[in-house]
């Protein structure tokens, strides 16, 4: 395996060295579990037991307003649809929206009363409207949720109400949340809802980031006395987009003064660069037997990392592939691999590409080649 540097490459390694701060301190949380996570790219910026099965209590309820949302998305449902309130939903207890037995209520209504109230009694409805009871619905939500990467989570209920069966981990209720963003952008502005009024009762959204000036727009709380307290929020500064899972915490006010320091800490101490754009040549590959001894190798995709501040300085960006690389090569071949690390990030690798067509050489071209390449292998250093 053939690594190396070019000079772009030798660029940013010089520009991050060059303002990079002093070591900062490790990020530590009272939460028992908690995620942090960049909307763009899905980058994880701190985690802990971020893959730990735990109770979600209401931020469950998410997954709920997901199947729903995607239903509504692929015109199976339409706002003014109206769903039937059953005894079942009626009676649930916990936070309630307030539905009366035997009447209809618009989905729109609903969601409001899901994300906004916390309705149990509304994901019962909605649980029952779309799969024609809770326990089918459930299993809906455990295929919906593999459908989209999240490979633990279980459901055994539409609300999150204490059981056995119902289990998710912080990384995937960021995952989730990441996707309703992302794909139900006609949605998700229900979750920056400040209060709703059902039943002539009017119920402020749980949410506490939604009164703080920290630019939160999302997503959903959580308590029960087996979880703790829990918060999945999302925030948006200077058009970037942390989302935030945390839980296992003591009290209402922990939950909410945690969630606030961790997404401050995100905001100002990670940035954003754009490494390469699309299309951009990184580096070459050396090429044997070819018309020409190197190859432009393409980054197809931009390129974009998240760092901690004090990562700058240790980013390494390299190279690598198996060379020289042997004649003929067609445009578009892979060749090699893009590595960016940073000390304490995740290793990020991107495939790079032949920018050209490398012919072969021919018969008398090729054994120079070899003779020339012989020579070079016999005065080369020992390494």
């Amino acid at each position: 395996m053939k690594r190396i540097s070019s000079a772009l490459i030798g660029f940013f390694l010089v520009f991050f060295a060059a303002w990079a701060p002093s070591i900062a301190a490790p990020i530590e949380t009272r939460a028992e579990f908690a995620v942090l996570m960049d909307a763009e790219t899905g980058a994880i910026l701190f985690e802990k037991d971020a893959d730990k099965l735990m109770p979600p209590a209401s931020m469950s309820k998410l997954m709920t307003t997901a199947v729903l949302f995607d239903q509504l998305r692929q015109g199976n449902l339409t706002l003014d649809d109206t769903f039937h309130v059953s005894k079942k939903a009626w009676r649930m207890g916990g936070s309630k929206m307030y539905v009366l037995v035997n009447t209809e209520i618009r989905i729109e209504d609903l969601i409001q009363g899901i994300v906004v109230q916390s309705g149990n009694d509304a994901c019962v409805v909605v649980a029952e409207g779309i799969s024609g009871t809770e326990e089918a619905f459930a299993e809906e939500m455990t295929r919906f949720a593999r459908e989209i990467g999240m490979e633990k989570s279980i459901f055994a209920n539409a609300t999150g109400w204490p059981d056995p069966g119902q289990l998710m981990t912080a990384r995937e209720l960021a995952i989730l949340a990441r996707k309703i963003i992302a794909d139900y952008p006609d949605y998700y502005p229900y979750f920056a809802e400040k209060e709703f009024t059902w039943s002539d009762i009017t119920q402020p959204n749980r949410n506490p980031l939604l009164y703080a000036d920290i630019g939160a727009d999302g997503l959903k709380t959580g308590h029960t006395e087996e979880s703790g307290y829990g918060l999945v929020s999302s925030a948006i500064q200077d058009g970037r987009r942390l989302i935030l899972v945390v839980n296992g915490l003591g009290s209402e006010q922990e939950r909410s003064t945690e969630s606030q320091r961790l997404l401050r800490i995100g905001f100002r101490e990670f940035k954003p660069y754009d490494l390469y754009t699309g299309g951009q040549i990184v580096g070459a590959a050396d090429v044997w037997q070819g018309k020409r001894d190197k190859v432009d190798l393409e980054i197809r995709d931009p390129l974009y990392v998240v760092l901690r501040n004090s990562d700058r300085k240790g980013m390494n960006v390299s190279i690598n592939y198996v060379g020289p690389v042997v004649a003929p090569i067609e445009k578009g071949q892979k060749i090699a691999e893009l590595s960016v690390t940073t000390p304490d990030g995740p290793n990020i690798v991107r495939p790079l590409y032949a920018a050209e067509d490398i012919g072969k050489l021919g018969l008398f071209g090729r054994l120079g080649d070899a003779i020339v390449h012989l020579v070079k292998e016999r005065l080369a250093p020992p390494e």
